[in-house]
C-alpha cells in the first residue's frame, strides 16, 4: 500500500499494489482489513518524524508491525542546504495550520517546514510577509532524494513559482519581523482582549508560580484572553492546556489568540467552573484567574491529585480575604503585588497605580 507516486517507483512486482486513498484516514480501514496478510506500507523518509508511523502503529498491536526508516525529509533538506539539524527548527505543517510556525519565526533562525502542496508554499510566503518577514531567504525543495528532485531559491516577498509539485518542503532563514519572546510575560499587545487579561508583569509572576514542566497539563479557569494558557503551551511542545471561559465572545477570542500565536492545541471549553471541569483528565497545575470562590476551591481540593500546583489571583477585597483564609488553612505562599506605571500628569509624569493583586500559590 502506498500513494501513487510511491507505487510508480516500484519495479514489476507479483504482489498486489493498493493505492492509499485521500484523505489519509480513509486508508486505515483498508489496511486493517488486510490483517493476516503480509503487507508493506510505503511512506517517505522516517515515518515516525511527522510521518504516518505514529497513526498506523497505534491501530496495531505490538509485534504486528516493524518499521524500516529511511533518511527523513529534514535530513535531505539539511544535506542540501548545509544546515546543522540540531540548530534548525523542524516543523510539519502538511496537516496543521500555518500559524504553528509562528514561534519559530525569529530573525536569524533557520527553519525547515513540511507543507501540503505548492499552494501552501505561497500561503506560507504570504503569511511571513504579513508578519514582516518578507525579506527572508526561502528555498523550495521538491521530491528530495527522488528522481524529480528540484531546489530553487527566492525570498518570501518575491516568491512567484507557479509549478511547485508535491512532496515539498521549504527552508527559511528568517529575516526582519519580530519573534515571540522566550521568557514568560509576553507583551499584552500580542493578545486580542477586551481588558480581561492577566497583564504582562502579573502574567510573568503567575507563570513562574505555575512552574510549567515538559509534558504537563494546565487548567486555566476564567480564561479571559487565554494569555496564561497560551504561554504555558509555549514553554514546551509536549505541554497541554484547557481554558474554561463562560463568556462565548471571550471563548471565541481565546481560540483565535491561540491560533494566531501558534498554540492552536489549546483546548477551550465554553462554560462555568467547576461544572465545566467535570470529566476532564486531571491536570498538573491549575490557574484561577477570575471568579475564585470557596465553592470552587473546595471542589478542586476534593478532586485534584496530591502534588497538583494551584495558583489563584484575586483583585477584590472579597477574593483577597478568601485567598488569605485559604493560605492560613492549607499553607502555600501568599503574595501581594502592587504595580505602578509612569503616565502623563499634566506637563510632567507621575505613577499610575494598578489595583493590587493577591496571589496564592500552593501545592496540594
Amino acid at each position: 500500500m502506498g500513494p501513487p507516486r510511491h507505487l510508480a517507483l516500484l519495479p514489476g512486482l507479483s504482489a498486489e499494489p493498493v493505492e492509499w486513498p485521500v484523505p489519509f484516514a480513509d486508508g486505515l480501514p483498508r489496511l486493517l482489513a488486510l490483517r493476516g496478510y503480509k503487507v508493506v506500507v510505503l511512506a517517505s523518509g522516517d515515518p515516525f518524524w511527522f510521518g504516518a508511523g505514529r497513526v498506523i502503529a497505534r491501530h496495531l498491536a505490538p509485534g504486528e508491525w516493524r518499521a524500516l526508516p529511511g533518511p527523513s525529509v529534514f535530513s535531505w533538506a539539511a544535506a542540501r542546504l548545509g544546515w546543522p539539524l540540531e540548530r534548525t527548527a523542524c516543523v510539519g505543517l502538511h496537516a496543521a495550520p500555518l500559524e504553528r510556525v509562528r514561534p519559530h519565526l525569529v530573525p536569524g533562525q533557520r527553519v525547515i517546514v513540511l507543507l501540503r502542496d505548492g499552494a501552501a508554499v505561497a500561503d506560507l510566503a504570504a503569511y511571513m510577509c504579513a508578519l514582516g518577514f518578507g525579506d527572508s531567504p526561502l528555498w523550495v525543495m521538491e521530491a528530495l532524494g527522488g528522481p524529480r528532485e528540484r531546489l530553487r531559491e527566492t525570498t518570501a516577498a518575491t516568491l512567484n513559482f507557479k509549478d511547485i509539485l508535491h512532496p515539498v518542503c521549504v527552508g527559511l532563514e528568517c529575516a526582519g519581523g519580530a519573534g515571540l519572546p522566550c521568557a514568560s510575560g509576553w507583551p499584552d499587545a500580542l493578545f486580542d482582549h477586551d481588558g480581561q487579561i492577566t497583564k504582562r508583569p502579573m502574567r510573568a509572576l503567575t507563570l513562574s508560580a505555575l512552574a510549567p514542566r515538559a509534558g504537563e497539563a494546565l487548567w486555566d479557569i476564567g480564561g479571559g484572553s487565554g494569555s496564561v494558557g497560551i504561554e504555558w503551551l509555549a514553554c514546551h511542545p509536549a505541554n497541554s492546556a484547557t481554558a474554561v471561559e463562560p463568556d462565548p465572545i471571550r471563548a471565541a477570542r481565546i481560540v483565535e489568540n491561540a491560533r494566531a500565536l501558534g498554540q492552536d492545541r489549546l483546548r477551550v471549553i465554553e462554560g462555568r467552573a467547576p461544572e465545566a471541569l467535570e470529566g476532564l483528565d486531571l491536570p498538573d497545575a491549575v490557574f484561577i484567574g477570575g471568579g475564585v470562590s470557596q465553592e470552587m476551591l473546595d471542589w478542586l481540593w476534593g478532586r485534584l491529585s496530591s502534588g497538583t500546583r494551584l495558583v489563584a489571583n484575586g483583585v477584590t477585597l472579597e477574593a483577597e480575604a478568601l485567598l488569605a483564609r485559604g493560605q492560613a488553612e492549607r499553607g502555600g505562599h501568599l503574595l501581594r503585588v502592587d504595580l505602578a506605571e509612569a503616565a502623563p500628569l499634566g506637563r510632567k509624569r507621575g505613577w499610575r497605580a494598578a489595583f493590587p493583586v493577591v496571589q496564592w500559590s500552593v501545592t496540594l
